[in-house]
């Protein structure tokens, strides 16, 4: 457990995870030594890709480091809100709030939800020198493991230092802030997943390199301008009324636009959609369009004869007015023969042509021209003026009765970006910069109003309130506090709003917890061979059964979800779920392990093929004893090899 980790940590560097991934799928590109072998590596992409030799790319002091911090595993536990999630109306929920810093939250996350969250939103401090954005770590690295771990001098070692330690609100420290979240996010991000990342003059032009950095310049969709005012009210000069709203795909656009965002209906023109087929009305409203267009780029395969009901030939280039050589039809002979077939095309009288015959085709609104649905169309506009943030101060105001945060976001805005894309039922939107937490209520309207299941993830930091703040005056102490009231208040709202109508309107609750310097000595001084239950209680007393088991299912895929079965081993609590059984009491007596065994021989559905074990609640012995009996499940009918994960 963290034991395990803080030894795994001692090993970790900037590129760890990139030569675990080059080690899996290239193997033959290391060296006897452990040396990569760059030019073996080049052989395998020669007829792939083209190899650079110059590059430009984004430098700051940090980098590095931040790459380290993504690297390196959180020893934070996770701990339930046993109370909250309780309730009525959380039990059951799949919606999530997590209050801790949202770089060890992003390494829990990344262990249930890699590639998974469809839709990532985060309103990031944006370093405007007023913003009290200011870069402070708890990593305690000295100057000489810092420059070992990089590879860089001790001179330089300690301005990284310096930067990330006495406070900092300079580029580099915004950027080293960034770099490490945004690698993390990259990964939980679904294949044909969006990331949309509010900012504003001071940092965007350091964001999009960042970005191009992180996910690629090909994933990059657009920078979207959000007018948050629409008064320059006193200000002087050139007043500031509109944001950015920096947004990548996960994969290069144009591979992954037709299955990530949706068709925006609102951006056509509907009065044109007049006209209805009376045999196929599944394909909806359409508007005849012409066929035959003027065309700088002329084609003699595009320009040929089209034979008219009474027999005539059309032709596209046959008009009264004039005879134009670069003239010609829009689709090609085989199409317009399709599309006669199958009554794409129409013919009508006409005054301006030579025969009297116009060509035309019918653009629908639902399908296309083959006849599907559409999976993709207009595109939405990269400019949203219609979401103020007057509508989110005044929303508020009405949820709280008082101003209880400083510049939130409005919902509508976080709904207009929710409705670009293409979501299915149970699709995750992530917002770890929660803030008050719009993006949940955004979440929680849109299920609502479009008849949806999406599931909200919120990560926000306890920062703690000034005590000049209204909200201090209140009995808030930290954001995340304000954040986990907006949600509870903002669904009481919905529910008298919309009482027919059922979502999931509740959220479970976790906060992240650093072992203590006390816990810490406990666990690196702990010898399985002179335990003692004076120990292994003290050590369950301080991390809490529930603690333990809810970071074990997020660090096993499970999600912040899942409830594991408890089970009743002759008085000896088990937790199963799926593939895993979890022991975490400790004595652990020979008629529990026989009822374990019993367990595995009768009952078809227990088939866990992984006994996690509380290293500090077992004695050598007790261990032993469960590996001795459970090898006999491999000469059974099930055939089961059991996988012992002993965890400290």
């Amino acid at each position: 457990m963290i034991k395990d980790i803080l030894n795994a940590n001692e090993d970790a560097t900037p590129n760890s995870k990139e030569i675990a991934v080059l080690k899996e799928n290239f193997p033959s590109c290391f060296k006897a030594d452990g040396s990569f072998d760059i030019d073996r590596f080049k052989e395998f992409l020669s007829d792939k890709i083209t190899v650079a030799g110059e590059g430009y790319e984004l430098k700051f002091l940090g980098k590095n480091y931040a790459r380290l911090l993504a690297s390196i595993d959180t020893t934070t536990v996770v701990v339930p809100d046993e109370e909250h999630n309780s309730k009525p109306e959380n039990t059951n929920s799949e919606n999530v709030y997590i209050s801790g810093d949202n770089l060890d939250g992003l390494k829990h996350l990344l262990k249930s939800y890699s590639n998974k969250v469809k839709m990532i939103y985060i309103d990031p401090p944006y370093n405007t020198g007023t913003d009290g954005f200011i870069y402070n770590d708890s990593f305690n690295f000295t100057v000489d493991e810092l420059s070992e771990k990089l590879s860089i001098g001790e001179e330089q070692a300690q301005r990284i230092l310096d930067l990330t330690k006495k406070g900092s609100a300079s580029h580099s420290a915004w950027l080293t802030f960034m770099y490490p979240r945004l690698l993390l996010a990259r990964d939980i991000l679904a294949d044909d997943g969006v990331i949309f990342i509010s900012i504003d003059e001071n940092e965007q032009a350091n964001l999009k390199l960042l970005c191009d950095d992180v996910f690629g310049e090909d994933k990059l969709v657009s920078n979207i301008i959000w007018q948050k005012k629409t008064g320059a009210s006193d200000a002087k000069g050139i007043a500031t009324i509109t944001e950015s709203i920096v947004t990548y795909c996960k994969k290069p656009v144009l591979e992954n636009w037709m299955n990530t965002f949706a068709e925006n209906l609102d951006a056509r023109d509907l009065g044109r959609y007049r006209c209805q087929d009376e045999h196929f009305e599944y394909r909806g409203p359409y508007y005849p369009d012409t066929l035959d267009r003027g065309s700088i780029q002329y084609s003699d395969n595009m320009n040929y004869s089209i034979e008219a009901p009474d027999g005539s030939l059309v032709w596209p280039n046959d008009r009264k007015e004039f005879f134009n050589d670069g003239w010609t039809w829009k689709w090609s002979k085989e199409k317009v023969r399709w599309g006669i077939e199958n009554d794409y095309i129409l013919f009508s009288r006409s005054s301006n042509k030579k025969t009297g015959w116009t060509v035309q085709y019918k653009v629908y609104l639902l399908v296309d021209n083959e006849g599907n649905p559409k999976a993709g169309g207009s595109a939405y506009k990269n400019l949203i003026t219609d979401c103020l943030n007057s509508e989110a101060t005044t929303r508020i105001k009405k949820l709280f009765g008082f101003k209880a945060f400083d510049n939130p976001k409005p919902t509508s805005m976080i709904n207009y970006l929710i409705n670009t894309l293409k979501l299915e039922q149970g699709d995750i939107l992530l917002d770890f910069f929660s803030g008050s937490a719009t993006s949940a209520e955004a979440v929680m309207t849109s299920n609502i109003k479009n008849k949806m299941d999406l599931k909200f993830i919120m990560v926000q930091m306890q920062e703690k309130i000034l005590s000049n703040k209204t909200a201090y005056n209140y009995g808030y102490r930290t954001i995340d506090q304000i954040g986990i009231e907006r949600i509870i208040k903002a669904a009481k709202v919905i529910r008298e709003e919309y009482p027919d109508k059922t979502a999931d309107l509740g959220f479970k609750h976790f906060s992240l917890a650093e072992p203590t310097d006390d816990t810490i000595d406990k666990l690196e001084k702990f010898d399985p061979d002179e335990n003692t239950i004076f120990a292994v209680k003290t050590l369950l007393d301080d991390f809490g059964k529930p603690t333990i088991l809810t970071t074990w299912l997020v660090r096993d895929g499970y999600g912040l979800t899942a409830n594991a079965e408890e089970l009743d081993f002759v008085g000896y609590k088990g937790y199963h779920i799926d593939k895993h059984l979890y022991l975490i009491d400790p004595e652990l007596s020979n008629k529990a392990i026989e009822e374990i065994v019993v367990k595995y021989e009768t009952d078809g559905g227990f088939n866990p093929e992984n006994v996690v074990l509380f290293g500090y609640s077992f004695t050598w012995t007790e261990m032993e004893a469960l590996k001795i009996n459970l090898k006999r499940l491999k000469d059974t009918e099930k055939n089961l090899r059991i996988n012992f994960d002993i965890r400290y």
